[in-house]
This record gives structure tokens, sequence and C-alpha cells, in this order.
């Protein structure tokens, strides 16, 4: 947004309270919002880190719990994050109150109206992508915003709102609020759309494929004229979706960079020659692509593309090593979909083939937990040598979710070598008698393997 939408929004609101503020973005929005001066106000039932040493650090009170009280006439609109219910205490007060509500997206697009933005979309890489579009723009020292779902190196918070002429957002397919059921990358409203790949998922919100197809069509039918959308060329569901006709719209298909693996590193080819960077995997080249189509329209070249990418690290929970030394590494991950999963498990045994591959998911999330769901895992950790299970019946309770055995997982996934455990200790004593020679452990989980230190674990 220009300087004086930023002065005038200041002039006309100065109270501003989250509800669920200790969401990953949530809590990103109210640390933005406070450094622009606002007074910021919220709550949630719960907080976690990072989100809560963030908030305090930034100053901001950490309130557990709903109170209706803490919403008045004083406040001149309120942020509702999706963690809050359609019954919340505070919800029901500033509707009552008459307040204006808005979601996090439709927040984010009324504070970035005036300014170019690109929203990148997809069923996974999107983190990724963002973050390498933050990084290359911040090596050109050109002025943007952005929205990202991860820390990033470089960047102390997730959300920065400012008079730039660009935002990078990060689009999640997943609904706005409880009261706005519509699919976060549509309230963006992009000038240039991103889908990176499309793979089922949310299955508490999307109860069929069709149906969760259908969003990225409507995503795709969001451009507007003279709009740009890049889209994956490889992924046959994106790529028909990238073929629709009647739109008066910029198509950009991208695919895989040409690439070559050397020792357990990766080299990308270019026109200079080959280069090294600091990613691997064939869907984080295929993220690489991505970001440079976008890039171009932004004005960075390819020579000054793949110059700046050399510098890229992964932004947390993306392939990082927590762990390594000459025959051990420990990489921890944020995969958890089917689709994630697969990918990431080919690309740690693709890089080092030599080395043994322990593969541990943690089924955390709904879709994972749910019966149903459970045969799309198929085959998704056949590049582990060995594949761990982790699954807490805890959390299936806390879901609500009908029980799942030992044996349905088994047969989900449709391999013999799998072990499968329910609880932290258990998982303890089938890693402590991995043998640290010429092997690579993998962590995958959008959860946290019920607190366990694998670091102290194994140093």
């Amino acid at each position: 947004m220009d300087n004086s939408i930023f002065e005038t929004m200041q002039q006309s609101f100065k109270n501003i309270h989250l509800i669920a503020m200790g969401g990953s973005v949530m809590h990103a929005l109210a640390i933005a919002l406070k450094q622009q001066g606002f007074n910021v106000t919220g709550s949630d039932d719960q907080y976690f880190n990072p989100a809560k040493s963030a908030l305090e650090k930034a100053g901001l009170a950490v309130k557990v719990g709903w109170n209706a009280n803490a919403i008045s006439d004083k406040i001149d609109f309120v942020v509702l994050g999706m963690h809050a219910q359609k019954d919340n205490p505070e919800l029901l007060k500033a509707q009552e109150l008459g307040l204006p509500i808005y979601s996090f997206p439709k927040f984010i697009y009324q504070q970035s109206k005036n300014k170019q933005r690109i929203v990148v979309g997809g069923s996974h890489g999107k983190t990724t992508i963002t973050s390498m579009l933050m990084h290359i723009l911040t090596y050109y020292h050109k002025k943007f915003d952005y929205v990202v779902g991860a820390d990033v190196a470089g960047f102390d918070n997730r959300v920065q709102l400012s008079d730039a002429p660009i935002i990078i957002i990060e689009g999640d397919e997943y609904l706005s609020s409880r009261i706005d059921p519509t699919p976060k990358f549509l309230r963006y409203q992009h000038h240039i759309g991103v889908i990176s790949g499309i793979a089922w998922d949310h299955i508490n919100v999307f109860k069929t494929e069709e149906d969760y197809i259908k969003q990225f069509k409507k995503f795709v039918l969001n451009t507007p004229k003279a709009g740009s959308l890049i889209y994956n060329d490889e992924d046959e569901i994106v790529k028909e979706l990238g073929s629709t006709e009647g739109l008066d719209i910029n198509y950009l298909p991208f695919t895989t960079l040409e690439h070559s693996i050397k020792n357990g590193i990766t080299y990308l080819k270019t026109k200079e020659g080959e280069i090294k960077v600091n990613v691997f995997g064939k869907h984080n080249l295929s993220n690489m692509a991505a970001a440079k189509e976008v890039l171009i329209r932004l004005g960075v070249n390819e020579k000054e593309f793949f110059e700046a990418i050399q510098s890229f690290e992964l932004p947390s929970l993306r392939l990082n090593e927590l762990l390594k030394n000459e025959t051990f590494t420990i990489y921890r991950d944020y995969a958890h979909a089917p689709s994630k999963v697969r990918a990431t498990t080919e690309a740690v045994k693709a890089q080092n083939r030599s080395k043994s591959l322990v593969g541990v998911l943690e089924l955390h999330t709904y879709s994972s937990l749910n019966k149903e769901f459970l045969p799309h895992y198929k085959n998704s950790l056949a590049s582990c040598d060995k594949a761990i299970v982790f699954v807490d019946p805890k959390a299936i309770a806390i879901k609500n979710l009908a029980p799942i055995t030992n044996r349905d997982i088994e047969d989900a996934f449709g391999q013999n070598n799998i072990i499968i455990v329910n609880n932290a200790e258990e998982l303890k004593a089938k890693l402590q008698p991995i043998k640290q020679e010429n092997t690579n452990l993998l962590l995958m989980s959008s959860g946290n393997f019920g607190g366990l230190d694998f670091t102290s674990l194994f140093s």
C-alpha cells in the first residue's frame, strides 16, 4: 500500500483485536501491526512456541482463554483466525456490537489493494517458493511486503506490511475462517498466481478429490484479464487447469530445472555453466523453476536469478539439518501429506544413494489420521530402507476420529518394512539402536513427535 493509505488507516483505526492470535501467521500479523504503531490486543485458548515467545518479545500480552469482556466498542475492528469457532464468545460479542470483522486473508487484501499481488498456491511447495522470492528480491534490494507460513532466514517476522509496491503471499486453499468458507487464496485476488502442484488434502473440508481440485479451478478463473498464471506443467491435474480456455491471461508453464548430483551436492545447469545450490530434491528444483518465472515478471532476469539463488537456504522445517557429520545426517521436514512424504523421501535417497535411509513419519493431521484417507499413503515411504510410522492415539481422540489400528496402517502403506509406534518412548527405543554409519535419518511431521529431542538422542 502507499503511504497515504497507511496514514489514513492509522488516523482512522487505532485499536485492533485478533481472535486466535496464537496461529502461525496470526501472531506474525499481530507483531507487524504493532510495529506499525497500532494498539494490538488478542487472545487464544493455547499458545505454542515459536509464536508465544515471538509475541512476548514484541511486547504483546499473551492471554490464554476467550473473554467476551475483551471486546468493546473501543475496538475499531477484529481479525478472526481460523482456530476460532463460530460460537467463540469474543466473536459473538463483536458481532453483537456490529464491529467490522475480517478474516486474515481478507484483511491482507484490504491492506494491499494498491499493490501488485503475487499469490503462491498449490498443495505443496508454497512456503519454499515464497521464501525463494523473498530471498532474491532482497538480494537485489527491491521493496516488497510478504506473508509466509514459516520462518525464513534473514527475515524477523512472517508478515510484513509497509508502503512497498509488491506483496508476495503464500496462498493456502484452506478456509478463510469459520464464518467465511472461501479458500484463502481466492481472497487475495492475485495479479500473478502460481500453482505448484495439486494432491488432495484437507479431507475434513473437501470431502472429495473433485471438490478439492475445484478450488484450484476457481483460483485459475480468479486470474484477472492480462494477469499471469504460472503453473507446473509436469503435474497432470495442474496442466489441465493451465489449459483452461476462454481466459485473456498469460499462461506460463514451468518444468523442473535441469540439474545434476555429484557427491551429494546438487548443481544447476545454466547457460553460464553449472552452479552449486544449497537445496536438493526434484520437488525443490521444481519450486525453483516456479520462482524463476515469477521473478522474470518482476524484472529479475535469468542470469540474475541464478546468481542470487546460490545463497538461498530452505525455510524452517524444510529439509533442515538437525545434526550432521561425515557419515550421519538427521533431516527435519514438515512433510505430512502423501505427495510431500513421497517427494521428500525420494529427494533424500536420490541425493545419497549409497547411504541407508531411515524415514520416520508422524501421522498428525486430520487427513492423515482418517481411516478413509490412509490408502493415499500407499508406497509413499518406498524410498526408505527402514520406515517408522508414529501414531499417537491421543491425537486421534482429540480430533474425534474413529480409531485406526496398526493393521490399518500396514495395509494402507502397502510396505512390509514399516514399523509402527504409538508413543515417544517407543519411538525413542526404536531409534536408539540405529547405526550412525553411512545413514540418513529423515523426520517428517507437522507435529513434534511427542516432544522427543532427536539432537540430544543422537549427539
